[in-house]
């Protein structure tokens, strides 16, 4: 019999350990640490081509390696293909997670319905029934009489039924249910999880065959087995969404075909998943009356700018420590530019409550925050309202000047489409020439911005 090894592996970081341990020492979690048992494969003698009708691979240079462009094919949803950097590519490997009820399994069944038509897809579902499957479908009104479905855990069935019926592209949902007999564990493990999204990759790339791999997330909103997955596999997308809310938002976290920081924005209707075109418009819903501590900016997601709304209170604090809670953005630097403000702004708001609040949802992770941030504060501190026609943004430093960002230009043509007839930005933003009904002021330290202001 082939001997084990036998690891412990972290399952919020990937790292591996000679024993268990309580508390991981890289990432520093506590009760992460699971068994991880491998088996050593046994000698073979002769050529071994992991499938069959497969050939022996050969050494090459990087001269001889041809470099034509892989063909992609559209998932048949634009903002789908936003986010995988402009269609799906033969032979790769694509994760896809998010909360339950977030869409996952609706998003894919309604893109497979869709490439059903023109090309082989098959749909593999080890969580919920084929009945179930076929009712989501007839409920949304979905082409039914080409997608091919399969009710299937074992991933070596799983690939010697796609050698078969040789389908372009397949859905595992999920891969937590997958499991390998060669494994001891149970399914969901880090071990089983392992193991079979590296068979299922591997069987991608040798057959051409797009695989798309829905995974689940954990109590803390991260990926269920993510660290020991994401070595092996070619896109890492999240769909995420409170189910308070209509809308859904997908967003890169790994893709080697194209950006990582691209944002498909859909919304949820009875009817599926319906693609939202212009996304600043759903994050630009204002009351008409003015109201101090809101502001607009530009972000920068990807290939596109997009407008949000940030909100900001500032209130008087009865504890000894006063609250500082930010939604949407980094809490640590939200306590930096606070910092900030009190040097180089000279307002003091140690024994004020502060909350911030990024609109819709959005979670803003870029630096071009930091000037809207603090403008937003101190309207909300002096309870003065800005005007509703100003958008803002630019990277603040600890020495108080206003550095510039990227694609600045774009952002204030983004702006000007959308209204608005004022924009503070940094210096070194300012366009060439002026745009036509949009006053741009260019400031170069802090203490400028608060003087327009």
């Amino acid at each position: 019999m082939a001997k084990t090894k036998t690891a412990y592996v972290c399952t919020d970081c990937g790292s591996e350990f000679a024993r268990w341990l309580g508390q991981c020492t890289d990432c520093k979690a506590w009760n992460t640490i699971s068994e991880f048992r491998q088996a050593k494969a046994p000698a073979r003698a002769g050529n071994f081509s992991g499938f069959a009708g497969l050939t022996e691979a050969k050494v090459q240079t990087l001269d001889d390696i041809d470099l034509a462009e892989v063909p992609r094919f559209s998932s048949g949803y634009a903002e789908f293909d936003r986010v995988l950097g402009g269609g799906i590519v033969p032979g790769s490997a694509i994760l896809i997670g998010g909360e339950p009820g977030a869409g996952k399994s609706t998003l894919l069944l309604q893109t497979m319905c869709s490439l059903a038509v023109n090309m082989s897809a098959l749909y593999i579902t080890g969580e919920e029934s084929l009945q179930q499957v076929a009712m989501r479908a007839k409920r949304l009104g979905l082409p039914t009489d080409k997608l091919k479905m399969l009710s299937e855990t074992s991933v070596e069935n799983i690939c010697q039924i796609a050698q078969k019926e040789q389908p372009r592209i397949i859905v595992i949902d999920s891969i937590q249910v997958m499991h390998m007999a060669d494994i001891q564990s149970a399914p969901g493990s880090v071990s089983q999880v392992r193991e079979s999204a590296a068979y299922l990759t591997r069987y991608a790339k040798q057959n051409q065959v797009a695989m798309l791999i829905v995974g689940h997330v954990t109590k803390d909103g991260s990926l269920a087995g993510p660290k020991v997955l994401e070595h092996c596999i070619d896109c890492s997308i999240m769909l995420e969404g409170s189910t308070d809310s209509r809308y859904r938002t997908l967003r890169g976290h790994k893709n080697r075909f194209g950006a990582v920081n691209e944002l498909g924005v859909f919304a949820m209707t009875g009817g599926g998943l319906k693609e939202v075109k212009n996304p600043s418009a759903i994050f630009l819903t204002r009351g008409e009356e003015q109201t101090p501590g809101s502001v607009v900016m530009v972000l920068w997601e990807g290939t596109r700018p997009l407008l949000v709304e940030i909100q900001a209170l500032v209130d008087h604090s009865a504890l000894g420590n006063p609250r500082r809670v930010a939604v949407g953005a980094d809490q640590n630097r939200l306590s930096m530019l606070l910092a900030i403000l009190h040097r180089h702004g000279g307002l003091q708001l140690s024994d004020q409550d502060v909350f911030v609040n990024v609109v819709g949802g959005v979670k803003v992770t870029e630096t071009s925050i930091d000037l809207a941030l603090i403008l937003a504060l101190v309207s909300s501190f002096k309870n003065n309202a800005l005007p509703q026609d100003l958008v803002i943004f630019g990277e603040v430093g600890l020495s108080g000047e206003i550095r510039p960002v990227p694609s600045g230009q774009e952002r204030i043509y983004e702006a000007a489409k959308h209204g608005f007839k004022k924009a503070i930005v940094p210096y070194n933003n300012k366009p060439k020439q002026a745009i036509a009904g949009m006053e741009v002021i260019a400031v170069k330290k802090l203490s400028d911005a608060l003087d327009v202001i």
